[in-house]
């Protein structure tokens, strides 16, 4: 009996030390979730993808598309609460909680998806990114570049400098930055819902709207415009982030080829999406288009003037605009 009894506590020990080192192997690799609010169609999706698998041996990432996980603004707030591990989010939902960051968000700040990824790797990028992880514990592990908005119009004026813009109703987002924006671009900004911007042009409740290429293309709006101005106004992109707690629970190494694999999917992403940027310029001519680049120094300065004349670049850090200008 007492040889039965030991024989049952050997099991037991061997099967709960057996058991203690099957919970060690499966900590062993990270479980991090990602939120987004672009579909599984788009081509960050595939970024995505390509980066889960080139980090199979760090983590184990839970891709989630189309805010279905967290609706767009919110996955900021949900890694801090410890809800979300990763995700793609908007510059300006950074800005809602560091007013400093709002600079990133300005017209005319970065020239082309080059500008941009030239300062993100910059001393001053990352002094803004350091902020991003000081106050809000995430870390920027770059940013994820969806196109340049341009100026689609009816009608056929010649625009050159912003102030060909004068009087034009131009269909901007909601809110007061979108409606400031277009005021800096020299038009007169209207309000319009996305959905109703197809009709507003038919109309001529409109005179115009602004873009990127993709977004032109998709809601048809190219069929009632008749030119395109390549103002290249505003840069979009997204950053890429994930917590800073599941940041600095790698090592050294693990970090190095997380940082890489995301450069690399990240570089793919943006050769993607500037290749369809291509190619939906030479649809739009074959289409009946016209399109033109105006005088974009103009505009740029035009713009970045009005804005470090308003309340908005209260915030700037000191020097920041030259510094990016410079790059």
């Amino acid at each position: 009996m007492i040889r039965r009894r030991t024989l049952l506590g050997s099991i037991a020990g061997a099967a709960l030390m057996l058991g203690v080192a099957g919970a060690t192997i499966a900590q062993d690799k990270t479980e991090l979730t990602f939120s987004a609010v672009f579909s599984q169609q788009d081509i960050r999706a595939e970024m995505m993808e390509k980066f889960k698998e080139a980090v199979a041996d760090i983590a184990e990432l839970q891709l989630y598309y189309g805010g279905t996980l967290f609706q767009q603004g919110t996955e900021i707030t949900a890694i801090q609460r410890g809800n979300l591990s990763m995700g793609n989010v908007a510059p300006q939902d950074i800005a809602k909680q560091i007013p400093a960051f709002s600079i990133l968000t300005s017209a005319y700040l970065f020239r082309d998806a080059e500008h941009l990824k030239a300062f993100f790797e910059s001393d001053a990028g990352a002094e803004m990114k350091a902020m991003a992880e000081d106050q809000l514990g995430i870390h920027i592990l770059g940013p994820t570049y969806f196109g340049t908005r341009q100026v689609g119009l009816r009608g056929d004026k010649v625009v050159n400098t912003p102030e060909d813009m004068a009087g034009i109703k131009l269909r901007m987002p909601g809110g007061d930055a979108w409606q400031f924006l277009g005021s800096a671009l020299g038009a007169n900004p209207t309000p319009m819902a996305y959905s109703e911007v197809y009709t507003g042009l038919q109309t001529g409740a409109i005179d115009g709207q602004d873009n990127p290429y993709p977004n032109v293309e998709n809601m048809k709006f190219y069929e009632v415009m008749d030119q395109i101005v390549r103002t290249s106004h505003l840069v979009a992109y997204d950053l890429l982030v994930i917590s800073q707690e599941a940041w600095d629970a790698m090592s050294p190494d693990q970090q190095d080829a997380f940082q890489a694999a995301a450069d690399e999917a990240i570089a793919w992403s943006t050769e993607q999406h500037l290749a369809q940027e291509a190619e939906l310029g030479a649809f739009f001519e074959s289409e009946g288009l016209k399109i033109s680049t105006p005088d974009v120094d103009a505009f740029r300065k035009h713009a970045q003037d009005m804005y470090l004349n308003s309340e908005l670049s209260k915030d700037w850090p000191d020097g920041m605009l030259d510094r990016i200008n410079a790059l």
